[in-house]
């Protein structure tokens, strides 16, 4: 019976992050700036990301970066993010399970492969980088996430 409790909150996880009804409420980017700040190449890639991030991760993660404190992880802000670069990228492509930490809060949730391209998992690590107040200096590349 516990099993089965487990494959079916498993489950309700998995459609609810991956619903397609979506907000629609978007976020400007970092600290409502423009993007001319940044490189015409990022620029493109972090337009790309918002789309990924919009389809994919803002059902769990939510418009703001914040998550479901205990239940999914904040992007915004997140000692996690910065420390942890290349398992993000590493989540982001192949899923995510077991305990991680961030901000000192303890997260054990599953998230499931959302089946990305290796440019689509680099544009949305653009994105997330530079969001919310983010401000992370690692321009991902497919080429990088092909060879993690």
């Amino acid at each position: 019976m516990i099993k089965a409790s487990k494959y079916i909150l498993l489950l309700v996880i998995i459609v609810s992050c991956n619903s397609k009804e979506k907000t629609t409420n978007s976020v400007d980017y970092p600290e409502k700036t423009s993007l001319t700040q940044f490189s015409p190449e990022l620029k493109k890639s972090m337009e790309r990301g918002k789309l990924v991030y919009d389809d994919m991760c803002i059902t769990c993660h939510m418009n703001n970066g914040k998550g479901v404190t205990k239940a999914f992880p904040p992007l915004a802000d997140s000692d996690y993010l910065r420390e942890n670069q290349n398992e993000s990228i590493l989540g982001i492509k192949n899923g995510m399970s077991g305990e991680i930490i961030v901000n000192d809060i303890t997260y054990n949730s599953v998230m499931t492969p959302l089946g990305l391209s290796n440019e689509e998992v680099a544009d949305v690590m653009n994105y997330i980088n530079n969001s919310w107040g983010n401000k992370i200096d690692n321009f991902v590349t497919s080429e990088k996430v092909s060879e993690l």
